[in-house]
């Protein structure tokens, strides 16, 4: 790992914007950008491919030390392609489903131990984004700026919903807020990396805040912790 190469970590629980946060900073840096929970939503969908139990952690890690995945950005400025082996999997990837697997895979700590030299190896120059729920507190801990990101379940529920339905899936919004509040307690309960702000990290409540306000206020910490002296 490049530890010269600057590193902004935005971790939070699903629906805090932290994606959609880190991806247009990225782009505004002109630095990459990693994605974490896509890693752990691929191999959900590589696993459920390739008929591998959930319960098979070996098998489980070995699929995660040889799964092949990239992000490419965009020319349109949208959000970076994932793919798993040469193949776009933009959509199976943005399904509630994969989110359930994603939270029951990474609380398997031969999993995460697999998927962290991939994470690390996104470390290049100028500079990475990283996005997820354990990037300042495990994976980055010499981030130059530490972000957590959060919102009510409530109104992480309804950013959700209405993401969803955008993308043409058929969701109920009290389900929606039962999963919600399910992968939370999973989250924050598991034995390895649970989701919890970095000692150092810089707590932000997104809940009356919209996308290009905190934009602005994480780039403005970032400029802050960048300026000399």
């Amino acid at each position: 790992m490049n530890s010269k190469v600057p590193v902004l970590a935005i971790d939070g629980p699903s629906g805090s914007g932290k994606g959609t946060v880190g991806q247009i900073l990225a782009q505004r840096l002109g630095w990459h950008f990693l994605d974490s929970g896509a890693l752990y939503r691929a191999l959900g969908v590589a696993a459920i491919r390739e008929r591998v139990s959930l319960d098979d952690k070996p098998t489980l890690a070995r699929l995660a030390t040889s799964m092949d995945i990239h992000f490419v950005p965009r020319t349109d400025g949208g959000a970076a392609a994932v793919l798993l082996h040469g193949e776009e999997i933009g959509d199976p990837l943005r399904t509630e489903e994969s989110g359930r697997l994603a939270s029951i895979v990474a609380a398997i700590p031969e999993v995460r131990q697999a998927l962290l030299q991939k994470q690390h190896s996104l470390r290049q120059p100028p500079g990475l984004v990283a996005d997820g729920r354990d990037m300042g507190s495990t994976v980055f801990p010499d981030a130059i700026l530490k972000v957590y990101l959060t919102a009510s379940p409530e109104v992480r529920a309804q950013r959700r919903y209405k993401q969803l339905i955008e993308k043409g899936f058929d969701v109920n919004l009290p389900r929606l807020l039962d999963e919600i509040r399910e992968r939370d307690a999973r989250d924050a309960g598991r034995v390895v990396s649970p989701l919890k702000p970095a000692e150092d990290a810089c707590i932000l409540d997104t809940s009356q805040l919209d996308i290009s306000g905190v934009v602005e206020r994480v780039h403005g910490l970032l400029q802050e912790r960048q300026r000399p002296g």
